[in-house]
């Protein structure tokens, strides 16, 4: 079939981080891409909040990370601690300096990663951001895709040679591919709360990023410019509703820190956390990315950094597709490098940092924060600790798999 009988390239369902930085990269690359997003603009979604080491050194090429840096905060540590003892296990991210050229971490909202790929996009020739436009189904053949995209105007039928799913946990891409998405929704209900009650103020040596068990419970603490995030496990002798309604989250904060005036919430809302993981990354020419390929539990801030690097590993892998003439089986090394990456390194440690904070148990809680002090106090495993858990591991393993 002559090229001209394409519409573009790539067409990529799903206007989210990954969605976008896709696009980006492919226009960057010379490819032609189209985005579709249901929503009609880029949403203040505060689901990610946290930019780590290498996702900076990855970003900084296509100066985003500059951009980025402008408006957030760094931190150079995370903590877990007990509350309201204060005693806690910090770990450096001075230790990775050899490792990487950020040897920090961003906290930054996700949207405004977003929104900085709208503009660059909207600067490019070759690559376009549809919004309230959502991608419903596919055909494929030798080829090409057929999308099938609706919106206000109605149903529209495309062509692309290679579709990209990054449209999330409901992936109609991956759907309609018939891609399974094995593994399992958590039975806890977590809330979000954003405020602008100064927590630094009256928690000794809190930090910006500190995971932190509680009398109750645990809630993770994530400071940005402007306010605090709290993610905080809701109790399950009560009832979902009973604990999001304004009382509700004002009792849940009030067992933080007793203050005699409400706090000053800004947001607040419920979400139910996915473990869930794809058998493969593509089936021919309709290939996944991000949160259709792999949902995760927040802890340790996987999620969307694991998006950004797989992002970057597809358009390697379109580059090769499209503009080297390699066949639909290079998707297939996309496929072996970034599933056991995913697999161990983000859905795995995010389990194992989940189970380690919803221990209730006030001894093994200690032995837990003991274990962590012991790793602090040794430079080796340190360093080891802090290099994993800033993904730097996952990425050089991807990398070594040929």
């Amino acid at each position: 079939m002559n090229a001209k009988s394409f519409d573009c390239d790539v067409i990529i369902a799903g206007g989210g981080p990954t969605g976008l930085l896709t696009a980006y990269l492919c226009a960057e690359a010379g490819i032609t891409a189209r985005v579709f997003e249901a929503q009609p603009d880029v949403g203040l979604d505060l689901r990610a909040t946290s930019f780590h080491p290498p996702t900076l050194d990855l970003l900084e090429e296509s100066g985003l990370t500059d951009e980025l840096i402008a408006q957030g905060i760094l931190t150079y540590s995370w903590q877990v601690r007990l509350h309201p003892s204060g005693e806690r296990a910090v770990f450096d991210l001075d230790t990775i300096k050899g490792d990487v050229r950020h040897p920090y971490r961003l906290q930054c909202e996700q949207w405004r990663l977003q929104r900085a790929l709208v503009a660059r996009i909207a600067r490019q020739n070759n690559a376009q951001v549809e919004f309230a436009r959502r991608v419903t189904g596919f055909v494929q053949d030798a080829d090409g895709v057929t999308v099938t995209v609706d919106g206000v105007q109605g149903p529209e039928t495309l062509r692309a040679r290679i579709l990209v799913g990054a449209d999330g946990l409901h992936s109609v891409v991956r759907e309609t591919a018939g891609i399974p998405f094995e593994g399992e929704a958590f039975p806890e209900t977590t809330l979000v709360v954003t405020t602008t009650f100064p927590f630094d103020q009256h928690m000794e040596g809190i930090g910006i990023v500190a995971s932190c068990w509680t009398e109750k419970g645990n809630i993770a603490f994530l400071k940005l410019r402007d306010y605090w995030r709290l993610a905080v496990y809701l109790k399950e002798n009560r009832t979902v509703e009973e604990q999001t309604t304004p009382d509700g989250v004002e009792a849940a904060l009030q067992e933080i820190i007793a203050m005699p005036d409400r706090y000053p919430v800004q947001r607040a809302w419920p979400y139910r956390v996915n473990q869930r993981i794809v058998p493969t990354y593509n089936i021919g020419r309709a290939v996944l990315v991000g949160d259709a390929a792999h949902v995760n539990s927040p802890a340790g801030a996987l999620g969307l950094n694991g998006g950004i690097h797989e992002s970057f590993e597809l358009v390697s892998a379109l580059r090769d597709v499209l503009k080297n003439d390699k066949g639909l089986d290079r998707f297939d090394l996309y496929t072996r490098r970034r599933r056991p990456v995913v697999a161990e390194e983000i859905l795995g440690q995010a389990k194992r940092n989940r189970n380690r904070m919803r221990e209730k148990d006030p001894d093994r809680r200690r032995a837990l924060l003991a274990e962590l002090q012991a790793i602090i106090a040794d430079p080796e495993k340190h360093h080891a600790y802090v290099r994993r858990a800033s993904m730097i591991d996952g990425l050089r393993m991807a990398a070594a798999i040929e």
